[in-house]
C-alpha cells in the first residue's frame, strides 16, 4: 500500500512511518523545507508549509491512504490542526485520493454513559476548560473532515505517552474509551494503520486509549 505521513516529524507520525515500512508499506512523509528529516526507504517531500493545498499534491497523488499526525505539541499551541488539515484534504480532493485518517483527541469525543461521577463532574471539564482553545481548534478540525467527501477515521486518543508499542489497547468506533486516561504515541500510530484498511472505521470517530 503507498502511504502518505503528515506530520512525519512528531511523536505518532514518526512511530506511523517505522511501523508502515516495517508491515512493507511505500511511504511518503511530508516535512517541512527546513527539515533535515531523512529516513532509509523513505520517500520525503519537503513543502514550505500546510497552508496552501497546491504544494501537497506531489505528496498524496496516487496514494492509497494518507494519514495525518498533525496536532499540537502543547496545550498553549493554539490553532494547528484545523487549518493544515484544511489543506490536505483540499489536496485530496484534487487528486481524488479518498482514505484518510487524523488523530484529534479524547476530550472532542462523548462523555461515555459509564464513566465515572468523578471524571464527568470534575476531571473532563478541567481538562477541557484548561486546553479550550486547542479543543477548539480540533472541533473546527473534525467538522471539515467528517464533511469532507473522503473515507475519513478520526482516531482521539488521551493523554499521549513515549512507552512502547504494545498493541494491546482498547477501542471505542464512534465513542470514547470509559475509563481511559492514556495511550502511548507508538499505540496510536498502530491503531491509525490499522483503521486504513478496516472498513468498520471508515467514517467513524474512534476511542482509543489503555
Amino acid at each position: 500500500m503507498r502511504i502518505t505521513v503528515f506530520g512525519a516529524t512528531g511523536g505518532i507520525g514518526g512511530h506511523v512511518v517505522q511501523q508502515a515500512l516495517q508491515a512493507g508499506h511505500e511511504v511518503t512523509a511530508v516535512v517541512r523545507a527546513s527539515s533535515s528529516y531523512d529516513v532509509k526507504g523513505v520517500e520525503v517531500v519537503r513543502v514550505p508549509g500546510l497552508t496552501e493545498a497546491e504544494p501537497l499534491i506531489d505528496a498524496v497523488d496516487g496514494r492509497d491512504a494518507v494519514i495525518s499526525g498533525v496536532g499540537p505539541r502543547t496545550a498553549k499551541s493554539g490553532p494547528v490542526a484545523s487549518g493544515s488539515t484544511r489543506s490536505i484534504l483540499a489536496a485530496l480532493t484534487k487528486t481524488g485520493v479518498r482514505r484518510f485518517v487524523a488523530v484529534s483527541a479524547a476530550p472532542i469525543g462523548p462523555t461515555p454513559p459509564d464513566e465515572s461521577f468523578l471524571n464527568r463532574r470534575l476531571l473532563l471539564p478541567m481538562i477541557r476548560s484548561i486546553a479550550a482553545d486547542v479543543y477548539a481548534d480540533l472541533r473546527l478540525m473534525e467538522a471539515d473532515i467528517t464533511s469532507s467527501d473522503t473515507d475519513w477515521t478520526i482516531v482521539r486518543p488521551p493523554k499521549l505517552t513515549n512507552k512502547a508499542l504494545s498493541g494491546k489497547y482498547r477501542t471505542s468506533v464512534g465513542g470514547t474509551v470509559p475509563a481511559g486516561y492514556t495511550i502511548a504515541r507508538a499505540d496510536v500510530a498502530h491503531l491509525m494503520l490499522a483503521a486504513v484498511s478496516d472498513p468498520k472505521m471508515i467514517d467513524q470517530a474512534v476511542g482509543v486509549a489503555y
